[in-house]
């Protein structure tokens, strides 16, 4: 089939800068595909699922032939050098659009860095957390720092185009002034420069104020059936959320999703599990990547052919026309990402 248009990559993290070594970008691709530490002697992280997804379609978008050997083909990387290989790699993804999250550690590129190399458009998408964490680096008191983290996310509701917060202290409700209060005076007194928010009603009263701007909120969240209450609470307040679960809870993630109106699911890495819990229209692609440029070209080439494999055989058994194919590969592949972030095609 294969006639899905370029996708919105609604949820990445930006790629690296500069040159990576050997050892530098198997750190990369082992924490891409899972890993923690080396891989077993004898063996590297190319020896993976990723790896050889890596293999098979980044070789020719850098002038070599596909499964090339991986020394071969970071010696190829090296000879064009990070910077034009990143943005061979960026522009032959088949992703016109990206969102990139903010405040991510290790000096990745930024929206607008990740637009430049690509040639696309891309969007910033706020995470919360180290939001508030800059306004603590600069605030004396509780006050102060209610009263700036306020200004500062009024701030950034005005040019991102979402926000996103872990969606561990999830509730229900709100919490009260004095409890907001009580955490932050706790977290400032306790916490070291860098040191990362998780203060539970702090989190909260973020998330509740984001809420409140009517932007959508991408919740990272490992397992989605806790978050339940908070969805609930959320109906009707006019903010779309969107959930990030973490691999294998995409299909719980797409099942809430089709419960709740307000709410949307990432399809996952496995986009026929989901198509089957919740409405297309609920559903809508990420790469998830960071930092090597090459997870952007093969999440989405995983992606395409997943939906080609689905589609195709609903199309072959009856189920559905062609056409009707296409528009479902499209609605969740780049459709459902413009309704939800108000994005247009010239945006």
């Amino acid at each position: 089939m294969d006639t899905l248009p370029p996708l919105i990559d609604q949820h990445s993290h930006g790629a690296v800068h500069g040159e990576l070594g050997l050892g530098s970008f198997e750190a990369q691709l082992g924490a891409a595909a899972g890993a923690r530490g080396p891989a077993p002697a004898g063996t590297s992280h190319f020896d993976t699922r990723t790896g050889l997804a890596i293999r098979r379609w980044c070789p020719p978008l850098l002038g070599l032939e596909p499964h090339c050997a991986p020394v071969r083909y970071l010696a190829r990387r090296r000879e064009v050098g990070a910077f034009q290989a990143g943005r061979m790699l960026l522009r032959g993804a088949g992703i016109e659009t990206f969102l990139v999250e903010s405040g991510a550690p290790g000096g990745l590129t930024s929206a607008a860095e990740l637009a430049d190399a690509a040639d696309v458009r891309a969007h910033e998408v706020v995470r919360l957390e180290p939001l508030a964490e800059q306004v603590a680096d600069t605030s004396g008191s509780v006050d102060a720092f209610l009263g700036y983290t306020a200004e500062a996310l009024y701030s950034a509701a005005q040019h991102a185009t979402a926000f996103a917060c872990g969606g561990t202290y999830c509730e229900g409700r709100a919490p009260d002034a004095g409890a907001v209060r009580r955490a932050a005076d706790r977290w400032l007194r306790d916490r070291r420069p860098g040191e990362p928010l998780a203060e539970p009603a702090l989190v909260r009263h973020l998330l509740w104020s984001a809420v409140a701007t009517g932007l959508p909120v991408q919740l990272h969240c490992a397992d989605p059936q806790p978050l339940a209450d908070f969805l609930r609470a959320t109906a009707g307040l006019g903010s779309d959320l969107v959930l990030l679960p973490e691999a294998p809870h995409h299909r719980w993630a797409a099942q809430l999703a089709a419960v709740h109106a307000h709410v949307y699911a990432d399809a996952g890495p496995c986009p026929e599990e989901t198509l089957g819990q919740a409405p297309f229209g609920k559903l809508l692609f990420s790469s998830g990547a960071r930092g090597l440029p090459e997870l952007y070209v093969t999440a989405a080439r995983l992606f395409r052919r997943a939906m080609d494999r689905v589609v195709g055989e609903w199309t072959a058994e009856g189920l559905c026309a062609p056409a009707d194919g296409r528009r479902i590969a499209e609605m969740v592949g780049s459709g459902t990402a413009r309704r939800v972030y108000g994005l247009t095609s010239a945006s």
